[in-house]
């Protein structure tokens, strides 16, 4: 296909399993909002296997961490900033409650962080994990015996010099994301992840088809979507999908369900190259190069019940969201 003059991309086999998962996986999201009982799909990979949804917004950790951290407390741009980066940096809800349980509210004026770790310290003796396995948290270098120590003292030291006011002041999503990458150990991924997440909260507001850094998975679902050598970087590829999403579910007769009207955004876009790169090693098995992974670690656990949703108030989804719901 022919994208921004005469630059071709030429599709691979896996390219339209791209729109495929994505609108099967936002269906079986929308059946579990409404309550519909299991199963929510007849396709035995993602039935049998654990993906993020079509919208990173939708995800259970995104979804607390909008409701239970970002919206609940003191709306300072200190506040907002400390508590999601306390919460994000273990990305863990279970932590996350843990220190709550301790130590009350948290607040970043008067937070004791010498508290914090010891309840965590208790929690590693405990054999508990403190930290999502979702991704990798490199450990920053702050003379520290134990890694969320050392990120306790990185919190601080973002506080200390100001970040907060200076990502509250920033001009873009680019912006936001060159302050978090100055800080120790944030690489590129996680400086865009953690952008994404302060975005939801109302300390900025930006557009999320303004900017996106394209992960290692995402990578690699470039790689398996589209023949090397078109000219494009990773984050060109992944506006062009966000551009074409409408007219590439049209042409395959897909009934994509957006979220209650909002499109999919580049971050969504490039949630879906990493979720359709483990979706290939069991769809596409033969593409894999000898050392690539024929396998998805995760099975998928069916939870009860309905999924209730809640999304950052300025984009208008709520409403629409409770009028839609069943009585």
């Amino acid at each position: 296909m022919r994208v921004r003059g005469n630059t071709v991309l030429i599709p691979t086999d896996v390219y339209d399993s791209y729109w495929t998962f994505a609108t099967k996986r936002q269906a079986m999201f929308i059946s579990r909002v409404h309550g519909a009982p299991a199963p929510w799909t007849s396709d035995p990979i993602l039935a049998n296997h654990r993906f993020t949804n079509a919208y990173r917004a939708s995800d259970r950790v995104s979804q607390y961490l909008i409701r239970n951290v970002i919206y609940a407390g003191p709306q300072t741009a200190e506040d907002v900033f400390f508590r999601t980066m306390l919460f994000k940096i273990f990305n863990k809800i279970e932590t996350w409650e843990t220190l709550i349980a301790h130590m009350g509210e948290v607040k970043y004026a008067g937070f004791d962080y010498g508290r914090a770790a010891q309840i965590l310290d208790a929690q590693m003796q405990d054999g508990k994990a403190i930290y999502s396995a979702a991704y990798i948290m490199p450990q920053p270098r702050f003379n520290q015996p134990s890694k969320h120590r050392n990120h306790l003292c990185l919190l601080e030291y973002a506080m200390r010099e100001g970040m907060p006011h200076k990502i509250a002041v920033a001009n873009s999503l680019e912006q936001v994301y060159r302050l978090l990458l100055s800080l120790p150990s944030f690489g590129r991924f996680l400086s865009f992840q953690m952008a994404i997440d302060l975005n939801y909260s109302e300390m900025i507001d930006f557009s999320e088809m303004d900017f996106v850094v394209a992960g290692p998975g995402a990578q690699r679902g470039i790689q398996k979507c589209f023949v090397a050598g078109h000219g494009l970087s990773d984050q060109e590829v992944i506006q062009v999908m966000a551009d074409r999403a409408d007219q590439e579910f049209e042409r395959l007769g897909l009934n994509f369900q957006s979220l209650w009207g909002r499109p999919l955004q580049l971050i969504d876009c490039q949630n879906l190259f990493c979720e359709v790169d483990k979706y290939a090693r069991v769809a596409y098995p033969h593409l894999g190069n000898g050392a690539e992974r024929t396998r998805i670690k995760q099975k998928y656990t069916k939870p009860l019940g309905r999924l209730p949703q809640w999304y950052p108030p300025k984009w208008r989804i709520n409403d629409k969201l409770e009028k839609w719901l069943p009585e």
